[in-house]
């Protein structure tokens, strides 16, 4: 199969495109910058041209036997989200679907699949109980972004596309959430956020890409799908499991005010708030997960890097 990976040189759609050119399959990563995506993720994995609005340079790829998983929009938690940032995090999301839904008006053939990004961020603060994919929406400007996030592409449905939607919660891998952590919790100075009540629903990258790849191949899968492992914690379990992994205390505590004061919106709704997400669909599709409980999916994440 040729599959098309909106994303595919960022952080998860890396660790995807390898994946599934290890698998055999055919991958293609566009790109505004594609003469370099055979050196950032190796020579089986073709780049193509993306302008970040429409199909142009990558829809004649597109047929009968083509997947898309479209992954690209701007990174959520890094910096504060000032009128700017907001309108960057909704508008990349926005641009990139309607680059997906040009690129199947452009294609002769539509393709088998699509798997559209979204995060657990669609469901916003919930209390401690297991929130499935059946719970509606959340009302925090992230709900908000997500909900039309995933509404990007549904218009692919009527046009006879199978139609998967990911909802990603913290991905632990080299880099990423994990990597800004280490430096204070190596040097024994980290702790749960704000309260440390809040959950913090997480998945190891190889399960991030094996679930879409799984996703992927599985014909009768459509609709929302939780990434996320099986194993709930909240932040204080999250920052204890981390200390034990790394041998070193983990007991401060980083107080809600000063995550306000130094990232505003954004640590409300990403630090200091959670959903307990359950990957309620995915296991009841017979994924197995490699990394089903955090001291193992941190050990490895850490062997990574």
């Amino acid at each position: 199969m040729r599959i098309i990976i909106l994303g595919g040189t960022g952080f998860i759609g890396a660790a995807l495109a390898r994946l599934l050119a290890g698998q055999g399959h055919a991958v293609v990563a566009p790109s505004r910058s594609p003469a370099k995506v055979p050196q950032l993720l190796g020579p089986s994995v073709a780049g193509a041209p993306f302008d970040g609005v429409s199909g142009a340079g990558w829809a004649q790829f597109i047929d009968a036997q083509t997947a898309i998983v479209n992954l690209a929009g701007e990174n959520i938690a890094e910096g504060r989200w000032t009128p700017e940032k907001k309108r960057r995090i909704l508008e990349s999301r926005l641009d990139a679907g309607a680059a997906v839904m040009d690129a199947l008006r452009q294609a002769g053939e539509k393709p088998a699949v699509l798997v559209q990004a979204s995060a657990v961020g669609y469901y916003g603060a919930r209390g401690t109980g297991a929130v499935g994919e059946e719970e509606p929406p959340g009302d925090s400007f992230l709900a908000r972004v997500c909900v039309r996030w995933e509404d990007s592409t549904r218009a692919a449905e009527a046009l006879g596309v199978r139609r998967v939607v990911v909802r990603t919660s913290m991905v632990l891998g080299r880099g990423g959430a994990l990597g800004k952590m280490l430096p204070a919790f190596r040097w024994g100075l980290g702790g749960p956020l704000g309260s440390g009540r809040q959950m913090a629903p997480w998945i190891h990258l190889d399960d991030e890409a094996g679930a879409i790849a799984h996703l992927l191949a599985t014909p009768g899968l459509s609709g929302p799908f939780n990434l996320v492992a099986p194993e709930a914690v909240d932040s204080r379990g999250f920052a204890r499991a981390l200390g034990r992994a790394l041998h070193r205390p983990a007991f401060l505590p980083a107080p809600a005010f000063a995550l306000r004061a130094l990232f505003g919106q954004m640590a409300e709704e990403v630090l200091l708030a959670g959903a307990g997400a359950a990957p309620t669909r995915l296991l009841a599709s017979g994924y197995r997960f490699r990394h089903p409980t955090l001291a193992g999916a941190l050990e490895a994440a850490l062997r990574a890097g």
